[in-house]
Parts: C-alpha cells; structure tokens; sequence
C-alpha cells in the first residue's frame, strides 16, 4: 500500500500546528473560508470511499492537506467535524484517514501573546505565577481550546487549558448559518423541521458548552468524585485555584494516544482498555444519568498500569432520572426485539412513534444498528463500518423526521456510534452484551431500591 512518507506527514505536522493571526472568523466570511478549502475535495475523496487502500494523486493529497488546515483554522464546529471523519468507520482511503486524525490534537496554534493576555485577563494577580511555569508551545491544540504543559508555584505539573479567542462568538456564528437549513427541512419534508431544528438545538447548546470552562470544571469534578476509586479509570483533578471562565487547570496526565497503544498493546491489553472505555461511556450513562459525550480518540490515553486517563470534559449531557430509566427501558427492548414496548420507551424518551409499520421498520433498523454489540451473546469483535447507502440513509432520515426524536436522543445515539468505531479500530474482543446488561440490572435495582424507599 502506498502511504504518505513519514517525513512528509511531519513535515505537515509542523506547518499544521504554527501559529496563526487569522482566528476562527465568523460569518459568511468563516463559511468562504471553510467553501474555499473543501472546493474539489470531497469528489475525488469520497469516489475513492469503501476502499481504504485507494491512493491519493498529488493534486487529491495537496487539496486534503489545504482542508485539514482549513478545518483546523476554523476550530469549533468544522473542526470537529474533521475529528468525527477521522475515526468514524467509513472506509476512508488510509492516507485521508491519517491526515484527518491529526485534527484529533493539533490544529494551527493561537500565538502564545493572546494565551498570555487571556491569563491575565481571567486570573488577575494569580496569572503571573501561573505564566512563569508555563511553557510556550502547546502540548495539543483542540476545536475549543488548547493545552499548555505548565509548573504551579510549588513544583505540580498541571495541563492549563486555554480557549481560543472569538471561538464562542464563531461558533454562534456557525449555527445562526445552520438555522436557514433547519428551516428549509421543514418545507421541504414536513414533519420533519421540528426534529432538524431540535437536533441542531442540541448540538448548539452542547457546543457552547463547551465554551465554558467554569461549567467544564464543576463537570469535571463530578467525573473525578465518581471514578476516584476507579481501578480502570482516572480522571485528573481540577486546581480551582488557578482557573477562570475561559482557563482549566488540571493535573497533568501523560500515556500512550491511541494510534501509539493500538499498535504496541496485546490483544489482552486492548481488550481491558476497550472495556474500559465501554464502561466509562455506556455504564457512566446508565448508573448516573451522565454521558461523556465526545469519545474521539484524542480525548484518553493509556497508562502503562492499565488504567485510561480520560481528559475533556466539555461536551457532558446530564439527563434526568426519567430519562435515563426510560434509555435503559429502551435498550432491554430492542435486545427483546418487542415492538410495544421499544414504541413505549421511545414515548419515555419523548418521541411520537407512528402506527405505520414502515415507519417503524426504519426506526428498528436504526435502532438495531446502535445497540448492535449487545444483541449478540458471547464474547466478539464490534463490527462499525459504514456501508454507505444513500437512498436507505436519506428513507430513514424522513421516517425519523416523522417520529419527532428529541434531538438529545439523536445526539445520545450518534455519539454512541462513535465509540463502537474506537473500540472496533482496537480490535477489542469481550462480552458487549453481557457488559450492558449488567449496567441495566444495576440502573434497574437501584431504581426498585429507591421506589421501594420511598414507599
């Protein structure tokens, strides 16, 4: 197979993370940008998809380096855009893949005068000790923000998370765009604008979200007051003292990224570590009502002890009891395949399921391919790859837009789909559906407990 030289891609790598004064941008001059990089990509790529050993002319190979700038310039939406193709498994030519996982981590870099003046700017008389152990270069640089290995006053090594300048104005900027879409849906396919607009909402809000880093550090706290006896998982720990609204400073973790631990961990090594990531993900949901919702492979690394260091805790959706009870509701029903009552959970999860078995043949095939691994006894394999089929997807798009799901549900199964793709590139073999039963009996019991109680 024919693959970018290893110096090449270094030598994009280092041209991707310099510094770079043109910001996010918002507007339609943002969407110019974004138009201008992918202008010609996605034929010539996407006509090579479902073969991932396709190669890449030199002209095909410039235009994917000019969009990964692109993308990485724009950060927020865009951005993560690019990290979602990255590891998602559409049979992507590998050269595309590889280029695109670079957004995973890197990105161009704000210069290091505007991180300074952001410090100051949040920390007040505390930037100056802050500053003098923070190192220049960034560690890794995100769709929201970017990362600086740094020394506290009395020698612990902390990450300092810093947000990009405008990122919050850019992406409003990008979803007052989006609206005009979520407006077309609903004349062109009616019954179906109000799902569109109330997924686009939700994606909105998460977003922004993440702009927050005060809220990321109350969430990050709760993670750490759940896993801190974990033996699999750690999370670090949040240095109030040294954060603000756009700074996080945490305890610095260093493993293996995943493209390192994939290709030197033993078959028994990556499936404790897929476990791992199935359980923080999947049984964090079920027990506590609470879900990481961005499991891209740049936000964990892996301890030599085994354990999984997971970072970034901006994107987290908190639901409510019922909700949560109503999800677990429905993944007992479509395991037992029973229509009346998958119909029952999604009413829970505040859907409108249609009478018309058509509709419902569409909504139990989608919901069949999320809850995929646990339909299966014994240990296996998850199979993720994507056969593309544009007439099925955009038939399922319009009976899914008739049932009216919540767009935090279509937000909750998307993601879930992201995960299985991770744990698929780890060629992780375990019981899939023994591990989420098991988090269902516990959800369950601990629900009959509190009736129960309160009875």
């Amino acid at each position: 197979m024919n693959r970018p030289k290893d110096d090449r891609l270094s030598t994009f790598l280092e041209a991707l993370r310099e510094h770079s004064d043109k910001g996010p941008g918002r507007g339609l001059g943002r969407f110019v940008r974004l138009a201008r990089g992918a202008a010609g990509l996605g034929l010539g790529v996407m006509f090579k998809a479902g073969n991932p050993e396709a190669i890449l002319d030199a002209r095909e190979f410039n235009k994917l380096e000019a969009l990964v700038t692109r993308l990485g310039e724009l950060k927020g939406l865009p951005m993560k855009f690019g990290q979602i193709m990255s590891y998602v498994e559409i049979e992507l030519p590998d050269e595309a893949r590889r280029l695109l996982s670079l957004l995973q981590t890197q990105s161009p870099a704000t210069p290091f005068e505007r991180v300074e003046a952001v410090i100051r700017e949040d920390l007040g008389s505390q930037a100056e000790a802050l500053l003098a152990g923070l190192e220049r270069e960034p560690a890794s640089i995100a769709s929201i923000g970017q990362v600086h290995c740094g020394r506290l006053p009395d020698e612990e090594s902390v990450a300092v998370k810093v947000r990009h300048p405008d990122i919050e104005e850019a992406v409003r900027s990008d979803f007052e765009m989006a609206s005009s879409g979520t407006h077309l849906a609903g004349m062109i396919m009616p019954g179906m604008g109000a799902t569109v607009r109330d997924f686009v909402s939700e994606m909105r809000e998460r977003l922004l979200e993440e702009c927050d880093y005060e809220l990321e550090a109350e969430r990050q706290e709760l993670f750490v007051s759940i896993f801190n006896d974990s033996p699999s998982i750690v999370v670090p720990r949040v240095h109030r003292d040294w954060c603000g609204p756009r700074v996080l400073c945490t305890s610095w973790q260093s493993g293996r990224d995943f493209e390192a631990f994939r290709s030197t961990a033993s078959q028994e090594e990556r499936d404790r570590a897929a476990e791992t990531l199935f359980d923080f993900y999947i049984g964090t949901l079920y027990r506590h009502g609470i879900f990481h919702a961005d499991p891209h492979p740049g936000n964990y690394q892996f301890l030599d002890d085994g354990k999984v260091v997971v970072f970034d805790f901006g994107c987290v959706r908190v639901f409510e009891p019922s909700v949560a009870a109503a999800f677990v509701d429905m993944a007992e029903a479509v395991r037992a395949d029973d229509r009346e009552r998958i119909c029952e959970a999604l009413k829970g999860l505040g859907a409108e399921p249609s009478p018309s078995d058509v509709a419902y043949g569409h909504v139990r095939r989608l919901l069949r391919s999320f809850f995929g691994p646990m339909l299966k006894e014994g240990s296996r394999p998850i199979e993720a790859k994507l056969v593309v089929d544009m007439k099925q997807i955009a038939r399922d798009k319009i009976a899914l837009g008739r049932l009216r799901l919540p767009g935090r549900l279509m937000f909750l199964l998307r993601i879930r789909f992201g995960l299985y793709s991770v744990i698929s590139q780890l060629g992780a073999v375990a019981d899939w559906a023994a591990l989420e039963r098991g988090f269902a009996d516990e959800a369950r019991n601990r629900r009959d407990s509190l009736a129960a109680f309160g009875d």
